[in-house]
């Protein structure tokens, strides 16, 4: 999957016209803020794992880390990240460029409460040099989210 996967994905929402492409990196939350002229927590980082034996997004502030005791409360079992080398081949999208837009079917996504401090987030479109700014309730629509959780520490 690629952009076009994004691209296509975000048209649904009359979206897509809004996706940034740079010559510059954006695959970690520094470069990202940095490309985007944002303070870091602004940057949506789609943190991917596989939880019950089944791809999980979940999509937290630049600034956040997953708290492992709210993960294992939430899901009843350890927080175990999917290996860089599965990334693209389990979610749809290569390290850097993850998001929970245009993804494979089987995978599931959430929104970690960290992002409700803010109007807008800037995740990446599905590439590590890509980015879109959208409202909460806009990344709400366009990620097809289960629900809001609370799992990270700021």
């Amino acid at each position: 999957m690629s952009i076009e996967a994004v691209r296509k994905h975000l048209e649904k929402f009359g979206l897509s016209d809004r996706i940034r492409e740079f010559k510059e990196s954006t695959a970690t939350v520094e470069e990202a803020a940095k490309v985007n002229s944002c303070e870091p927590a602004r940057i949506a980082k789609s943190l991917s794992f596989i939880i019950n034996d089944i791809p999980t997004i979940i999509v937290v502030a630049g600034d956040a880390k997953i708290n492992n005791q709210k993960f294992k409360a939430k899901f009843k079992t350890k927080a175990k990240m999917i290996a860089g080398s599965d990334v693209e081949n389990l979610i749809g999208h290569p390290v850097g460029g993850v998001c929970p837009f245009g993804i494979k079917d089987n995978v599931k996504v959430y929104l970690d409460e960290s992002m409700k401090r803010f109007k807008t987030m800037l995740p990446a479109c599905g590439t590590p040099n890509s980015a879109i700014e959208l409202t909460l309730e806009e990344l709400e629509k366009a990620s097809n989210y289960i629900e809001w959780i609370d799992v990270c520490k700021i």
